[in-house]
């Protein structure tokens, strides 16, 4: 058994046999920065002092050349093989707020967009409802130990309605069969809260929030949030699709625009066509922000969408004078049962090679 030391803080924490940093941290109490917990978001990137880890499960591919000359490790998949010093971010707002399973039915199913389904659930008779906080994600729990992740589209409310944004991947089993199969009052098994993607709200920093397709979920949550606050902090709100169609609830951020005096809504389409034809800001989303803050060292960043828009806006944005501690992201990833199936058939097509 290994001890793992945080810097910041002092804290201190046993590590288990084969356990990884992040499993250690939760189990005693203490809430570090994660995502995708397969090694590939770079959200439990870490920086470590001392000390040495391995990587028996997942490779860290988020970590590039500059990451491992700094020493930097993933928590999410980093097992010691010696006692560890780390200097990591704490998230200490979610730590009091217990993770449990509940039984939830589909109280309404609708269409947001041609490819993302819509879902409100609520516990099942007998069950508490589930706390959390806006910008956190749940796991929905399938058979033979399977989970799927998929963001809290709102905020707790007395009802205990949880909002969840479906989009159907092609190919993809269980996507396919809320897209298809799933009905209203139907149950589903559910883990949660999870991620440390949650408002920040010692700062008086102007804000910029940045949503890629579905990524706008967790981003509408955060924003209602600080919106209910009554925040005065200035808001740049950019949300990067394909499609205008993509932008499945851009009239829901107008109306915000036009109510809060401080809220900027930019719609910005990566398809050409698309954009003449919508009237449309044309190019990538990161690049859109760039375009209008060339200087981020006086903002706060909030950025959720697929991995490779969060990879070039993270280093985009850090050179661009954003503090990384100041930059908070989400990245929807493969479920790590599926990553994990990808990862083993390319090994297989290696030794074939």
């Amino acid at each position: 058994m290994f001890t793992v030391t945080l810097t910041t803080s002092g804290r201190r924490f046993d590590v288990l046999p084969g356990e990884t940093v992040l499993e250690a941290a939760q189990r005693a109490g203490i809430a570090l920065p994660y995502s995708c917990r397969a090694g590939v978001c770079g959200s439990c990137k870490a920086a470590l002092i001392h000390g040495r880890c391995e990587y028996p499960r997942n490779p860290p591919t988020a970590l590039d050349v500059h990451d491992r000359v700094q020493h930097a490790v993933l928590l999410c998949q980093a097992v010691p093989a010696s006692d560890l010093v780390v200097q990591a971010r704490e998230v200490t707002s979610v730590e009091d707020i217990a993770r449990r399973q509940l039984n939830v039915q589909v109280s309404r199913k609708w269409q947001l967009a041609p490819d993302v389904i819509g879902l409100h659930l609520q516990p099942a008779p007998g069950e508490l409802r589930l706390n959390w906080l806006p910008g956190q994600y749940l796991d929905v729990l399938l058979d033979e130990g399977r989970r799927r992740p998929f963001s809290i589209a709102n905020g707790p409310q007395a009802d205990g309605v949880i909002e969840m944004h479906v989009r159907h991947v092609a190919g993809g089993g269980f996507t396919s069969w809320v897209s298809d199969v799933l009905k209203e009052g139907d149950t589903l098994r559910i883990e949660g809260p999870l991620g440390t993607f949650v408002a920040r709200e010692d700062s008086e920093r102007p804000m910029i929030f940045v949503a890629g397709g579905t990524g706008f979920a967790p981003v509408k949550a955060i924003l209602e949030h600080f919106l209910a606050l009554g925040t005065r902090r200035t808001i740049d709100l950019y949300w990067g699709a394909r499609s205008a169609a993509d932008l499945y609830l851009h009239t829901l951020a107008e109306q915000w625009a036009a109510a809060a005096p401080g809220l900027r809504f930019h719609a910005v389409l990566s398809d050409p066509e698309q954009a003449r034809m919508a009237g449309m800001r044309e190019g990538l989303v990161h690049e859109a922000v760039l375009d209008d803050h060339p200087n981020l060292s006086g903002h706060d960043v909030y950025m959720s969408g697929p991995p490779a828009m969060v990879d070039a806006g993270r280093k985009l944005f850090i050179e661009s004078g954003l503090p990384e501690e100041r930059l908070y992201f989400d990245s929807f990833e493969y479920a790590p049962d599926v990553l994990a199936q990808i990862l083993s058939g390319r090994a297989g097509i290696a030794e074939q090679a």
